[in-house]
């Protein structure tokens, strides 16, 4: 995959380790700096046996609060997107390529801060083992920092958005936005269309998974 992911794919031994154990382990993350502003490690949520993952960037901060992956605004949105889809969400499994959430203080307020490429190369090793232990058929990276995470920094969103890309270690990859892009500009003409097109980009990944 890529030069983050690939190196831990194939040195990361977790085989005999469940993901419960996986998660205990990352409680205690200290890889980066991050963990130190967040509540807590927002590790990934859902079935070993998930033939699809979907991976978003970070949490956001009704995920840091709750300790659970997109619970808050975009999550509702892909939940309502996959079943619209005739996708379960209970059948996926759901990560991000950064755990802890990364925000600027604004007097009450935290915003959203985006990862720098050192904090996604260190939390990799973690996306890594979650991606051995659960072993998809399918990998879909919700946003840039999440195709850069799995694939490098050759892929570009805007690009190669729909495509499925396949890497020589690891399962293929579908790359699309992240749903969190589509709240921005929900208040705007063009928003029902590109949430169709999402929806639809959710359909192929339904396909995929069933041939």
């Amino acid at each position: 995959m890529s030069e983050l992911l690939g190196p831990a794919l194939v040195q990361r031994e977790v085989d005999d380790s469940s993901l419960e154990e996986l998660h205990a382990d990352a409680a205690s993350c200290r890889r980066c700096d991050l963990y130190s502003g967040a509540t807590q490690i927002v590790f990934g949520e859902g079935p070993k046996t998930a033939e699809v993952v979907f991976v978003g960037e970070q949490p956001g901060d009704k995920e840091d609060l709750a300790g659970r992956p997109f619970v808050g605004p975009a999550g509702k949105l892909l939940d309502r997107c996959l079943e619209e889809a005739g996708i379960e969400r209970n059948h996926c499994y759901l990560t991000n390529a950064v755990k802890h959430f990364k925000f600027e203080p604004r007097g009450k307020r935290r915003i959203h801060a985006k990862p720098n490429k050192g904090e996604i190369k260190v939390c990799a090793w973690w996306l890594a083992a979650e991606l051995r232990l659960v072993r998809p058929k399918l990998v879909v990276a919700l946003g840039a920092t999440s195709a850069y995470s799995l694939l490098g920094s050759h892929v570009k969103v805007t690009r190669d958005r729909g495509s499925v890309l396949r890497p020589p270690i690891g399962p293929p990859v579908f790359i699309t936005i992240h749903p969190s892009s589509l709240l921005r500009i929900f208040d705007q003409p063009t928003c029902g269309r590109a949430v169709a097109q999402f929806v639809d980009e959710m359909r192929r990944v339904r396909a995929f998974l069933e041939r």
